[in-house]
């Protein structure tokens, strides 16, 4: 479990990235591509010809990406270039990352030993350089590129929900529903994850990046920068039942208790209508006021709960 602990400061420094980082949705292909398709990604009926017909050539296409994207682990930090304005400048940068941060980056790739050519690569050879630039370009633009407008589609919609839910809830609603399995906690938000730690962001706030080939969480850690948390982006296929979508942005049982909500309830039958504790559906209830998808009125001795337009619109699919 990864726990993310936030400081007085650094609830107001949470910022979403406009759409996924080029290189390092580049880098995750790579990933995708090589090993049984997990999360998300794995679920995008889209993803399905396009593997079918890209992954039988990944060593040739991908070259020296095959070495530092491995199955498991984190990924080289050179390859997440947010100050990047387009895919070639991203590949620039990348390319003339200092030598050192090459090294210790290489050094840190988990499972079988650096190759020669990795290791020319972290002693920062040009033509290792070279054959960087060369290869990701070439990837790039023979397997990301033809995707990359369904990528962009599906972070705009994503964003569009999480700007919504920021807007009426604030930061703490978005934290909340921003994945189904992670808890926000306060001061903390817990994330699953395949090793223990705790990160305080010690007042220098959190940047939420999307990611469409993302199996999991991914942390990029600067002690000198906001912390990046890389989120896999849910599947909104419109062609899958409507309860379907909801659970992927929501969790399962908060959408059965959302879409139980035609008409106002109280909590004990809300309760009823998804087939849930009152204790839970409390408990969730909570959630979806604080993102702005139901309200809560006091009715005598009880509450009410009813959905708000945005909880209409998201049930209705828009």
């Amino acid at each position: 479990m990864l726990r993310i602990r936030f400081g007085p400061a650094d609830l107001a420094r949470v910022t979403v990235a406009t759409a996924p980082d080029v290189l390092l949705e580049t880098a995750l292909s790579v990933r995708h591509l090589a090993a049984p398709a997990t999360g998300p990604a794995g679920r995008r009926p889209e993803l399905v010809a396009w593997r079918r017909t890209v992954a039988p050539g990944l060593p040739a296409r991908a070259g020296i990406l095959t070495r530092l994207v491995r199955p498991g682990g984190g990924l080289p930090d050179f390859l997440y270039q947010p100050a990047a304005r387009d895919a070639g400048s991203a590949v620039e940068l990348a390319a003339r990352t200092p030598t050192p941060d090459l090294a210790a980056d290489i050094a840190e790739l988990p499972g079988e030993p650096a190759s020669p050519l990795t290791r020319e690569l972290a002693q920062g050879a040009p033509a290792a350089r070279r054959r960087l630039a060369e290869d990701l370009t070439r990837y790039h633009r023979s397997t990301v590129a033809p995707l990359w407008p369904a990528v962009l589609n599906a972070a705009a919609a994503d964003r569009a929900l999480r700007s919504e839910t920021l807007l009426r809830g604030g930061v703490e609603a978005l934290l909340a529903t921003l994945q189904p399995g992670w808890r926000w906690e306060p001061p903390d938000l817990l994330v699953p994850f395949a090793s223990s730690h705790t990160v305080e962001l010690c007042g220098r706030g959190l940047r939420l990046v999307p990611s469409y080939f993302a199996a999991g969480a991914l942390l990029v850690y600067d002690p000198a920068a906001p912390t990046v948390l890389v989120r896999p982006l849910p599947v909104t296929d419109l062609a899958v039942p409507p309860d379907d979508v909801l659970g992927a942005l929501l969790g399962r049982t908060r959408a059965r208790v959302l879409a139980s909500l035609p008409t106002p309830a109280g909590t004990t039958a809300l309760a009823e209508r998804a087939a849930v504790s009152p204790a839970t559906a409390s408990e969730h209830a909570t959630v979806l006021r604080a993102a702005g998808l139901i309200t809560t009125v006091r009715d005598g001795s009880g509450v009410l709960h009813a959905l708000t337009p945005l909880g209409e619109a998201l049930l209705a699919g828009g």
